[in-house]
């Protein structure tokens, strides 16, 4: 029999997975939405994302249930936007390529700094499936070619590293108040949407979209990629085993990627498939002892 613990971690893990595959669809929504300028699409879809949240908060006691703790608050919302305003700001000082790619280090900074949490043992499977997620990562974003960083580009560079820092940060210190109710996050959506509001007013010029398909492209940012995922993802790094959400996080570039094949806007070729390899592989290495112990329960029932 599994025990009641060890079947609610299984479960929240695969709630949180969710909000991977959600991430899958953050690249086509983003294409499909035309010209929108980045922080303008931010508060966007993050003010439809906060309204996702309201099921969450009449469950959760409403406004009354929230925390009164102020570092929940600082951190929540400062994961949500300090990490979007960091990778905006990186994107403006660095190539797409290398930008995203240097973002792209927080599963592996989740998976090494989850050795600091309580209760929780890093072991040498879980780096080793971080890292073959991240070469995975590196196939599909560079699509096989080189990768040189030119320094002139070091503060875009620096911003996309403190980008990986900040999100790491949040899913990690997220453990720390497992107390705070999954509700909470509906206001860090809300106060991103704000803050990214005064971001797109001081910094861009408003380009709306053009016809209902990109609107219905932004509805379904704020849904998904942009809202419900940052409501199982909470639940899932609070209540699972993060080392296995840190280490499947790679697979959102790859699902991403293969969305776009499906919709005919990219095209699939080795790359693809060696990518797919290395980021299944990784995260079944660093979902090891996840999947042993399931069969060694199996066998002894």
């Amino acid at each position: 029999m599994i025990t009641a613990d060890r079947s609610s971690r299984r479960r929240a893990t695969a709630i949180g997975l969710l909000a991977i595959v959600m991430w899958a669809g953050l690249a086509l929504l983003t294409d499909m939405t035309g010209g929108v300028p980045p922080f303008q699409l931010a508060a966007m879809s993050f003010a439809v994302g906060a309204l996702v949240g309201l099921p969450w908060l009449r469950t959760g006691g409403g406004i009354a249930g929230l925390p009164h703790d102020w570092r929940v608050w600082l951190l929540g919302i400062g994961g949500l936007f300090g990490y979007h305003f960091l990778y905006f700001t990186a994107l403006r000082n660095a190539p797409a390529v290398e930008a995203s790619l240097i973002a792209y280090l927080w599963p592996l900074l989740i998976v090494v700094g989850s050795a600091l949490l309580p209760g929780e043992r890093l072991g040498a499977h879980h780096v080793a499936g971080a890292l073959m997620g991240l070469a995975g990562a590196v196939v599909i974003v560079t699509r096989g070619g080189g990768l040189s960083l030119d320094p002139q580009h070091a503060f875009g560079h620096a911003m996309a590293g403190l980008c990986a820092l900040t999100w790491a940060a949040y899913s990690l210190l997220s453990r720390r108040f497992a107390a705070a109710p999954t509700s909470a996050v509906a206001v860090f959506c809300a106060a991103t949407a704000l803050l990214s509001l005064a971001c797109h007013i001081a910094l861009e010029t408003t380009v709306w979209p053009a016809d209902g398909g990109q609107w219905l492209a932004v509805l379904g940012l704020g849904l998904l990629p942009v809202g419900a995922a940052f409501y199982v993802w909470d639940h899932g790094v609070k209540r699972g085993d993060i080392q296995i959400l840190g280490a499947s996080s790679y697979a959102a570039p790859l699902l991403s990627t293969l969305a776009l094949v499906a919709a005919g806007r990219a095209t699939a070729d080795w790359r693809v498939a060696l990518a797919c390899l290395l980021i299944a592989g990784g995260a079944a290495l660093a979902a090891r002892d996840m999947l042993f112990a399931r069969r060694t329960l199996a066998k002894a029932a």
